[in-house]
């Protein structure tokens, strides 16, 4: 059988092990220390965001925010639906309720448009949001001009999950930038990694500072251990950070190889009817984390992304859906919905290809080949 193609596998980029070296030499192995430190301000300087603070995934990251925002049990959240579950998980965690928007067809993010219905609606209903949390979907930028307008209209901060997005931006402005406060991953399958951790960026010192604090389990200045706060073990170590400041030298590199990736699919398959890939609006720039591609099976002859998926299987090459919205997961089945059918048919229709940088072309070859005998067994 052929060498397993991952969907999107860690790629080093060499002066890791340096920086990690540098931590045992120092034994500065514990959470925290001169790597936490440096690595944050990598993250500063490279978004334009004035402050930064390591974590230990996305997702706390995210939970921090909003408790930073003061969300109780009983509050509502607005949230895209089409995301993974990591950006709706913080809100349950706080008793909070979540309020899905569905996607708009030109970056399959959060819709302008539902987003004001839904604010309008609630506020009606008696419960005005605490916050917003719009997503970058696979590094695309949302519109976040339109939902930032409509978020200070109405007076209720934005909350920007940016963990697919480290890369991208609108007009020359980092995702993540944009909101009050933004949210990073580095998972091990996203376009930089530290094997698992995050980090919460904001402009307002007072936020990064207070997410520091309850990050490291709220722990008064005093010279016993006191609390006046529940905190949480959500710091980033001084090892995983020594691997983000080494991984943070060759992202730029990391996106114009994930870029070439999609253009690759793009150029490749031009010629098949039925498939169809995101085009970047006018002044965005999307790191393309993932490549997708959406098949109608009106224009392909019945064929569809579970055909075309398994094709790729047999070939050991990982593709997988889209993300099933949040609003048709079991665990959120009566929570709010505000929608006309656009992230589900997403879902339906939508297949993401393998796209880590490291892959060759030849690996490149091998997927497209795939799709193609998927189609009609020859290439084009």
């Amino acid at each position: 059988m052929n060498s397993k193609i991952w969907l999107s596998s860690p790629h080093m980029g060499g002066t890791e092990q340096t920086y990690v070296n540098e931590a045992f030499a120092t034994n500065w192995i514990a959470p925290l220390g001169p790597h936490v430190n440096g690595f944050e301000q990598d993250l500063a300087t490279y978004t334009a965001a004035k402050h930064a603070a390591a974590l230990s995934s996305g997702t706390g990251a995210l939970h921090l925010a909003l408790i930073m925002l003061g969300v109780k049990a009983g509050d509502e959240v607005i949230c895209q639906s089409m995301t993974f579950s990591a950006s709706a998980n913080p809100i349950a965690y706080l008793g909070a309720i979540p309020v899905f928007i569905d996607s708009e067809k030109d970056t399959w993010n959060m819709c302008p448009d539902l987003l004001r219905e839904a604010i309008v609606d609630r506020i009606a209903k008696g419960k005005k949001p605490k916050a917003i949390i719009p997503v970058h979907l696979y590094g695309m930028p949302a519109k976040m001009d339109e939902i930032s307008a409509i978020a200070n209209e109405f007076e209720i901060p934005i909350i920007e999950d940016a963990a697919e997005a480290l890369g991208s931006s609108i007009n020359g402005k980092a995702m993540g930038t944009f909101g009050l406060l933004g949210i990073l991953s580095f998972n091990g399958n996203k376009i930089i990694t530290t094997s698992g951790g995050g980090a919460l960026i904001s402009d307002q010192e007072e936020y990064i500072n207070k997410a520091r604090f309850l990050a490291t389990q709220a722990r008064d200045e005093a010279p016993h251990y006191q609390h006046s706060e529940i905190g949480y073990n959500y710091r980033m170590s001084n090892v995983c950070a020594a691997i983000g400041r080494g991984q943070m030298e060759v992202l730029n590199e990391r996106v114009a190889q994930r870029r070439a990736n999609f253009e690759y699919y793009k150029n490749t398959l031009a010629n098949y009817d039925g498939i169809t890939f995101l085009a970047e609006p006018n002044g965005y720039f999307s790191n393309r984390w993932l490549s997708a591609v959406l098949i109608d099976p009106a224009k392909t002859k019945d064929l569809n992304r579970v055909q075309i998926a398994a094709e790729l299987a047999l070939d050991n090459i990982e593709s997988r859906p889209l993300w099933k919205p949040m609003h048709m997961q079991p665990v959120f089945k009566d929570a709010p919905y505000y929608g006309n059918g656009v992230a589900e048919s997403l879902f339906e229709n939508g297949l993401c290809l393998p796209s880590g940088s490291n892959l060759t072309t030849e690996d490149l070859a091998r997927v497209t080949l795939g799709i193609t005998k998927a189609f009609d067994g020859q290439p084009v």
